[in-house]
């Protein structure tokens, strides 16, 4: 499957810069927004919606946790993303953090161009 957004281009010649959304959970809300804020200002995505409280069920070192998070999405690109992701793991509170890209196979190409104009590649 091929993704693309960027700068509109005409039907033959395809777009330059992938666009990816990163999801993450954090521990609380205001580690969301220390985030989010960060990453933002960073220009290392376009945007970060904070999606609010979560209920996470998962195994931990050989123990089952049921606890309260917070969701977050970022839009960035695939360029710029391995900068996203050392950043993100460094402001992340957890050990082991959910810090995972998704491909956005398709969407609003001014909404994608958007994406891809306002961060920085390295």
């Amino acid at each position: 499957m091929t993704f693309y957004c960027g700068p509109a281009h005409t039907p033959q010649e395809p777009r330059v810069n992938r666009c990816c959304l990163v999801y993450m959970t954090v521990r609380d809300n205001d580690e969301a927004l220390l985030m989010g804020r960060a990453l933002v200002n960073e220009k290392l995505c376009a945007c970060v919606n904070i999606l609010g409280p979560v209920r996470s069920l998962y195994l931990w070192k050989d123990a089952v946790h049921d606890d309260p998070e917070v969701a977050l999405i970022a839009k960035t690109t695939e360029a710029t993303l391995p900068a996203l992701l050392e950043r993100a793991k460094a402001l992340h509170s957890y050990e082991n953090p959910c810090i995972v890209a998704l491909p956005i196979s398709a969407g609003s190409p001014p909404f994608l161009d958007w994406i891809t104009e306002t961060v920085t590649s390295p």
